[in-house]
């Protein structure tokens, strides 16, 4: 539990008078000055902007008005979410400079209920990374010790939390970029059911497997941020058209009663430290009246290679747009095809060729069916292991990071073993399924250790009930 003030408090005191959204703005921004030069949490302080939004809540709090569920409640934004007329580059030379003309979905919700918004935070560049090392503007160091990763690729918005730059932040999952941070940086952090939460207006990395979910310190904050972005909303057509989930109202319904899925044939890779705490969160459930069941997930060592062909290949696509015509980035050439390479070659970070390529090489004649073919096949057999598994549990509980957070540079030679650090968050991914993220205690050095809490389908109310648990059990 964090010494700052959680969503839910800093919202009820703003809302009832008790403090002022612009005092506690400016508590945020104090912490930004003080520690933002060793963190890099941010691509951009929204320090003007910010404070327009804190003077126009604590107005609409005098004169009685409804300030909304996130009454002056800061909140930083992962830099891939448009933001109507801020910078919004992804970490990425090619879109620097870059000003949306419209807003995200999520970041629209977020807005009508009052939240004020401090920041863009940095991620590794298109959102293609574990560690945030793959930033074009520098890397994000991880707040509970800087000579470590805060995880990635949303680890600008771990960090902004972790630090007490914001209380809340919007991470994006592709592959585990919001759990894993979450995990290295001590936080809850959620990936919803996949068309959940719009992606309208979030930069497209893999359309497929992208998801927008929050990081908070507690799970009652980690519900009211998912129930605000969550929604149908017809701009976006994977939505899922149905309202957000009651999220809140289930905190304290305990797991009695509950089937608590442990997979027997867990991939290999994690640390000794990282089992030691899912074994004790598994007894701590059993405690609280659950019961832990054997499930099995056969198809789950297969998940990392089906997920960096299927990734790359919607990469690929993608990313065809940034071609140094229609926005961001241009280098002047005397004729088009060389345009169009030299910008791409000077815009683009090291990580993200290497998927292009991949992807490319994926999608190309000859090589289709072999690979991407395949892959999507890898990826029906994974959704249909875990509906088997879902018969007999109703959540499953697994590591969210095979280690605590490493050192800088310790990975970056190696892009498999970089890999490697998504092999638990992969999975979900592939099957559309949410999963989340609860800090239980901590492991080598005494940096924290994540339990993922996995569920099916639009049961995101049962996953918050098993994550609150856990919580009450830390």
């Amino acid at each position: 539990m964090s010494d700052f003030g959680t969503v839910a408090s800093i919202a009820a005191d703003v809302a009832s008078g008790r403090a002022s959204a612009r005092a506690i703005l400016e508590q945020h921004l104090v912490r930004i000055d003080t520690r933002e030069g060793e963190v890099h949490a941010f691509n951009l302080v929204m320090r003007e902007r910010a404070l327009e939004s804190a003077a126009e809540i604590d107005d609409r709090v005098k004169r009685g008005d409804n300030p909304g569920r996130l009454a002056g409640v800061p909140v930083a934004l992962k830099d891939n979410m448009c933001t109507r007329g801020v910078d919004t580059t992804c970490s990425s030379r090619i879109l620097e400079g870059w000003k949306p003309p419209y807003d995200a979905t999520a970041v629209k919700k977020l807005a009508a209920e009052g939240a004020v918004f401090i920041g863009k935070t940095n991620l590794d560049e298109f959102a293609m990374g574990s560690s945030t090392e793959n930033s074009a503007f520098g890397p994000t160091r991880n707040p509970l010790d800087t000579s470590r990763v805060p995880g990635g690729s949303s680890g600008g918005s771990a960090a902004a939390v972790a630090a007490g730059f914001a209380a809340g932040s919007l991470g994006s999952d592709t592959g585990g970029s919001i759990r894993q941070p979450a995990a290295l940086c001590g936080l809850v952090g959620v990936k919803p059911t996949y068309g959940l939460v719009s992606r309208y207006g979030l930069v497209a990395f893999a359309s497929s497997l992208d998801q927008i979910g929050p990081f908070t310190h507690t799970v009652e904050d980690a519900a009211i941020l998912t129930e605000v972005i969550a929604g149908h909303d017809p701009m976006d057509s994977t939505s899922i058209p149905q309202p957000a989930p009651d999220l809140v109202g289930v905190l304290g319904a305990g797991v009695k009663g509950l089937r608590i899925g442990r997979v027997a044939d867990l991939p290999k890779g994690a640390d000794p430290d990282v089992l030691a705490r899912l074994d004790a969160a598994f007894d701590a459930l059993a405690e609280a009246g659950a019961t832990i069941v054997d499930v099995r997930l056969p198809s789950l060592s297969f998940a990392l290679t089906a997920y960096y062909l299927i990734a790359p290949a919607e990469a690929s696509s993608n990313l065809a747009r940034y071609d140094g015509v229609r926005y961001g980035k241009r280098v002047a050439a005397g004729d088009i095809n060389t345009m169009y390479a030299d910008t791409r070659e000077s815009g683009f970070g090291d990580e993200v060729k290497r998927r292009i390529m991949l992807g490319t090489y994926a999608l190309s004649a000859g090589y289709y069916d072999a690979y991407y073919g395949k892959a999507l096949k890898v990826r029906r057999l994974i959704a249909d292991d875990f509906a088997r598994a879902y018969a007999d549990a109703d959540v499953i509980l697994t590591p969210t990071s095979p280690s605590v957070a490493f050192r800088f540079g310790s990975k970056t030679d190696d892009p498999l073993a970089m890999y490697l650090c998504d092999i638990f968050t992969i999975p979900t991914n592939l099957a559309g399924h949410p999963a989340m993220s609860v800090p239980f205690g901590t492991g080598q050095d005494g940096m924290p250790v994540g339990v993922q809490v996995l569920a099916p389908t639009l049961g995101e109310a049962t996953m918050f009930r098993a994550a609150a648990e856990l919580e009450r059990a830390v």
